[in-house]
């Protein structure tokens, strides 16, 4: 497989049938955008692959280039050089919910489903059965604005899980909420992962959070988002943010981060 390829040529998906080893595979994957005085750097050299069934999350300091990386393994935009390989179409999700608030909850996810191609009939039974694997069993006809902001985020990780991705991006999809329903969605999250065995690549700043979550940490350093280090997990599942190893590891991550910030900082 080659290493580099146009912007043309990159964001393909593995075709049906085709036994793969990745759920997603970032191959020297470059992007720069264009300013005023040229061309400005954001990712630089980016090689990641995410295994089938693995839980990754990508850290680093705001600006480094995560949501940039994200959004080009979902196809949203083309790498500038490099190239990128899904097991199928990922699903996405993001800090906001991005709900539509003029539908219920359940149709939100059955707007999903119809545009995955699931005939009429069978929209319902699905959406509800999506809604009680992340614990809102009978909330199919609720309105949005009748929903908290932890039971949005729900119903935003139910219609991701509608379009039957073996690769789920989320980008940083906790941060606007306070800490208490953080944790619990934390504990929802690694609990929908274990029973679905999905490949998750999850969009952080916060160290914890990434420790908590993932089987692997992989750090960015800043302008342009280069990988500066990456962490294997070996923490057992349930975790939690306060357990001793767990603040153990971020301790670490954070000297490394740190480290990096004042780097960048110095040039």
């Amino acid at each position: 497989m080659a290493t580099t390829t146009t912007p043309a040529e990159a964001g393909e998906t593995a075709q049906a049938g085709e036994a793969v080893e990745y759920a997603a595979r970032i191959e020297h994957v470059s992007k720069s955008f264009a300013t005023p005085g040229g061309r400005q750097p954001v990712l630089d050299d980016i090689s990641i692959d995410v295994a089938p069934g693995e839980f990754v999350t990508l850290l680093g300091a705001s600006g480094c280039g995560k949501s940039t990386l994200l959004n080009l393994v979902a196809g949203l935009d083309r790498p500038s050089a490099g190239r990128i390989t899904t097991d199928g179409r990922p699903a996405l999700m993001f800090q906001e919910h991005a709900l539509f608030p003029w539908l219920t909850a359940g149709k939100n996810i059955e707007l999903a489903l119809k545009l995955r191609g699931v005939p009429r009939p069978e929209r319902r039974g699905r959406a509800e059965e999506l809604l009680a694997l992340v614990r809102l069993k009978g909330a199919h006809g609720k309105r949005v604005h009748e929903l908290s902001g932890g039971m949005r985020q729900r119903v935003a990780m139910a219609r991701a899980l509608a379009q039957e991705s073996n690769l789920l991006l989320m980008d940083e999809p906790f941060a606007a909420l306070d800490a208490i329903t953080r944790d619990v969605l934390h504990d929802e999250l690694t609990r929908i992962w274990a029973e679905t065995g999905l490949s998750v690549l999850f969009v952080t700043h916060n160290v914890r959070e990434a420790v908590r979550l993932a089987q692997r940490v992989v750090l960015l350093s800043s302008r342009p988002g280069r990988i500066a280090r990456e962490w294997r997990v070996g923490i057992p599942q349930p975790r939690r943010i306060e357990d001793a190893p767990v603040a153990e590891l971020s301790l670490e991550i954070t000297d490394v981060l740190r480290r990096e910030i004042r780097r960048h900082g110095q040039h």
